[in-house]
């Protein structure tokens, strides 16, 4: 068996390809559908990080746009508004992660706790299906509860409260989007740290069992170091993800009332670009957050790799 596999190491690229083709051409030619999908939709279009060079036209096009090289960067740089975009951006996405993250692993380990199958089953449909509700809905519905006249409001009045105006009010921005966004997801979330609590092997448990442990110290010594490998995975992409900041609900949910605290770069990139019709400015910093969030991952795995020798690479 070791020899076949140094067999197959020593091979060229067109012998391996021969080879995987002779053993898996049924599984790659229905993989192919999808790869021609991910060539269409999202290694194409990159051709337009051009723009963000140019000062773009769209009668012009790519090719008839005049070469400015990155004098857009500049621009945004020197923009009043860059220090306060890039900082909501880092600030709302850190409070995300720092509130965000262990939600599910923490809804997990409830849920795991569970033993009835029937009430387990119960929990588990309740908590994913507000991930399945449109982010309009959501968006919709919180206002119906934070308004004027909401259930918020109401509930406030009968212990004195004058009506507050939540999404007109800086203050309240960033606990209505964290917040929000942990009850929509928290539920499907927690399915890949549910899947691999199952594959911890019982035996393990009952060892702890039988040594006087009690449910807590299970969850510490066995669940958690066991669910290592996943939360730093996860991990590792959200913190790339802290600046790519969702762009949908920001927009649905901010006014010019709480710009100082809501307006990130998504949205402004939004206003440039569509709004302005500044499409090579637009880019330039739809590029520049691009490559913030490579560096981001590419740190925090180095980061991880270097301190709990966990990586994804």
């Amino acid at each position: 068996m070791s020899t076949t596999t140094e067999k197959i190491t020593k091979m060229s690229f067109i012998s391996k390809f021969k080879h995987d083709w002779k053993c898996n051409r049924f599984l790659m030619l229905m993989s192919l559908p999808g790869l021609i999908m991910i060539a269409l939709f999202a290694y194409y279009p990159m051709v337009g990080i051009v723009t963000a060079f140019q000062n773009f036209s769209l009668f012009l096009g790519i090719s008839g746009s005049e070469w400015i090289g990155f004098d857009n960067f500049i621009r945004f740089f020197k923009d009043p508004n860059f220090f306060r975009i890039i900082k909501n951006t880092f600030v709302l996405g850190s409070v995300n992660l720092l509130w965000a993250f262990p939600a599910p692993i923490i809804l997990a380990l409830l849920i795991n706790e569970v033993i009835h199958p029937k009430m387990k089953r119960f929990i588990q449909t309740a908590t994913y299906l507000p991930y399945f509700i449109s982010v309009v809905v959501i968006v919709g519905i919180m206002k119906s509860i934070f308004s004027g006249n909401g259930i918020v409001n109401e509930l406030l009045a009968n212990f004195g409260v004058n009506p507050i105006q939540f999404f007109n009010e800086s203050g309240y921005f960033r606990s209505l989007y964290v917040g929000s966004g942990i009850w929509q997801e928290i539920g499907y979330s927690s399915i890949l740290y549910l899947a691999a609590i199952t594959g911890i092997d019982a035996e393990m448990y009952e060892a702890a069992k039988m040594d006087g442990c009690s449910k807590f110290k299970q969850i510490f010594h066995i669940t958690l170091p066991s669910l290592r490998p996943t939360i730093i995975t996860l991990l590792i992409l959200s913190i790339g993800g802290i600046i790519s900041v969702g762009f949908d609900k920001i927009l649905l949910m901010y006014s010019p009332a709480t710009y100082d605290v809501a307006d990130v770069i998504s949205t402004y990139v939004y206003r440039k670009g569509i709004i302005d019709q500044d499409y090579g400015f637009s880019s330039a910093i739809g590029l520049f957050n691009s490559l913030v969030a490579i560096v981001f991952v590419f740190g925090a795995n180095y980061f991880s790799r270097k301190l709990l020798k966990e990586s994804l690479w």
